[in-house]
């Protein structure tokens, strides 16, 4: 399979009889980049010039953004078939794949069923799913909410930590929208059902990244996980929040870059744990 000519585009294929926003950016090797909940495709272009020398895929989740909400319930298991069916749209075989918060439990899912499929797997302020520590109230029912509510000022702080707490007005540039009907909401919804990837069962090198400021995954979920994930590389951001990927490209994404290049190879046979200076 030869990988599809895009001219650094955003454009809509059909993937799995559903019309799909999609933008593939770079030349080098493929990776998948899968969003939060509720995060459109728009909101990786803060991040894509701090990990260069890739062919990067993104696309709106099913529901979100300019894709067409599904005929049907998609399951977690669903969302990972789907994000695969993306590759094969674009003519990857195989690709590094990076999840951010519900993206990162997408991506394992994707790691556990098409183990075949993943390069490098990145896990970015996310949790296992199967055994997790809960996140502040306020915040989640905040994220959850289906109709549009107040993330300005303070409550964006308490909602997101990191950045956002010290500059609130950061979030209005990140690409962070309600549901667009209450249709796309409860579709949204259905990914959080289903069976869960196992990510001791995961098999390819991982790295883990949190903040230490993460109202709605706290930083304890990623320790779980890293230890869940044979081998896998943690790495926690002083003062980072959930949106930290986002809100903080420039200290975030270096990192990244240096483990989907091979660096520290080194170390690729046991896991280890990092803290960035802050």
């Amino acid at each position: 399979m030869d990988p599809v000519p895009f001219a650094d585009r955003g454009t809509h294929l059909l993937v799995q009889g559903i019309r799909t926003r999609v933008e593939v950016r770079g030349e080098g090797p493929p990776l998948l980049l899968l969003n939060g909940i509720w995060g459109e495709l728009a909101a990786w272009r803060r991040v894509l010039p701090y990990v260069p020398g890739f062919r990067t895929i993104t696309f709106d989740a099913p529901g979100i953004g300019g894709t067409e909400i599904p005929p049907y319930p998609m399951s977690l298991p669903a969302l990972a078939r789907f994000a695969v069916a993306v590759l094969d749209a674009v003519g990857e075989r195989r690709a590094h794949v990076l999840g951010v918060s519900f993206g990162g439990i997408v991506a394992q899912q994707v790691a556990t069923q098409a183990p075949q499929r993943v390069d490098r797997l990145v896990l970015v302020s996310t949790s296992c799913g199967m055994l997790h520590l809960p996140g502040q109230p306020e915040a989640l029912l905040r994220l959850m909410h289906p109709l549009p509510t107040d993330r300005t000022g303070a409550a964006a702080g308490r909602t997101f930590g990191g950045r956002v707490r010290r500059d609130p007005s950061v979030l209005a540039r990140l690409n962070l929208d309600a549901p667009r009907s209450i249709e796309a909401y409860l579709h949204r919804l259905t990914g959080l059902t289903g069976w869960w990837g196992m990510p001791w069962s995961i098999r390819r090198p991982t790295l883990v990244l949190t903040g230490d400021d993460d109202p709605i995954v706290p930083a304890g979920n990623s320790r779980i996980l890293a230890s869940l994930v044979a081998g896998a590389r943690l790495v926690v951001v002083p003062g980072g929040g959930h949106l930290m990927l986002f809100d903080s490209p420039g200290v975030v994404g270096p990192v990244i870059a240096d483990f989907l290049a091979g660096a520290a190879a080194g170390r690729e046979s046991g896991g280890w744990t990092a803290t960035l200076a802050s």
